[in-house]
């Protein structure tokens, strides 16, 4: 039986063999000399290069390493939520596994927590990515999920995070909401708090997101909105359906709106038809979008279901049952 110990730091790896030995070795770095019991969850969220085979040989040699494998490529929230599930330690922290978070700032988010803070996440103040593919739109983001939410965060992107073991064991995670964590946190009456951390530019391989990033976040968030009021999330199967039908309907009404106002008549234009069909089916799509969502979460926990699939769990280098 393993012990419970003081600190897990948990980290989604995709597609990083060339991050992973400098990663490991920083962690150890910034964790040994707390003399803290820890250990360091690396989950491979089914890399195409060799990140599995790394983590294998690394595991051998840290002891304090536990490499997690996972079956397939899940997405960054099921990989997170493995790695909480295998994480025994009191205190967890999570970052990414690209070397653009800091190690050395685990310390500083630890410090705060110990403060009586539930959830400490980090804010990337000088920030080392572009303006305007990443930079500007991350700013825009966070200021509309803060003022959606309620919960205001500078960088809710910021994967460095630290967490009380019980916060997490409250929380699902299901889609792609790891984003949202303090969110979900603060549903669960979660104290909260932030702190600047460094960041650093990428040195190794390409960023894993794409511009359909944007459109994620935008569903995440009408999920989120709706789980802060009633409890809940196949949003992306309707939404775009939704929003792409809304749209075409404000557009439409727009046009028609226009030439009304210059005297033309516009009751027995196609167009009018058009414009109440497309609102009401964008209306519908997202209600089932929600009520898919309703369904979702009721039948992974019911079954208490997990939304991955681990295919080894390896402890110094030997598998391990947990």
């Amino acid at each position: 039986m393993i012990l419970a110990l003081d600190l897990s730091v948990v980290v989604p790896i995709y597609n990083e063999q060339e991050s992973l030995p400098g990663l490991v070795e920083e962690l150890l770095k910034s964790l040994r000399p707390t003399g803290k019991r820890f250990e360091l969850v690396l989950v491979n969220d089914g890399s195409t290069d060799r990140s599995a085979e790394v983590l294998k040989a690394l595991s051998s040699d840290v002891e304090e390493l536990v490499c997690v494998l996972l079956r397939k490529n899940y997405g960054q929230t099921a990989a997170m939520a493995a790695g909480f599930d295998v994480a025994s330690g009191e205190v967890i922290v999570s970052l990414d596994g690209d070397l653009q978070n800091d190690p050395a700032d685990i310390p500083l988010l630890i410090e705060k927590l110990e403060e009586g803070f539930d959830l400490v996440s980090g804010w990337r103040f000088h920030r080392q990515d572009a303006t305007l593919q990443r930079k500007l739109p991350s700013k825009i983001a966070n200021r509309l999920i803060g003022r959606v939410t309620g919960v205001r965060l500078h960088d809710y992107g910021c994967s460095l995070k630290a967490y009380r073991r019980e916060v997490l064991a409250d929380m699902r995670l299901y889609g792609e909401l790891h984003r949202f964590l303090p969110v979900l946190a603060n549903i669960e009456g979660a104290r909260i708090a932030e702190v600047k951390v460094n960041h650093r530019a990428r040195q190794y391989g390409s960023s894993k997101y794409g511009i359909d990033r944007t459109f994620r976040v935008l569903m995440d968030l009408l999920t989120v909105w709706f789980m802060n009021r009633f409890l809940t999330r196949p949003m992306y199967v309707f939404g775009f359906g939704g929003m792409a039908a809304i749209a075409g309907s404000l557009l439409v009404s727009g046009y028609l709106l226009m030439i009304k106002l210059f005297g033309e008549d516009i009751g027995n234009r196609p167009l009018l038809t058009l414009a109440l069909v497309l609102g009401i089916a964008g209306v519908q799509l997202f209600c089932f979008g929600l009520l898919g969502e309703l369904q979702i979460r009721t039948y992974h926990e019911s079954q208490g279901r997990p939304i991955y699939r681990i295919r080894a769990t390896l402890r110094g280098g030997h598998p391990v049952s947990l």
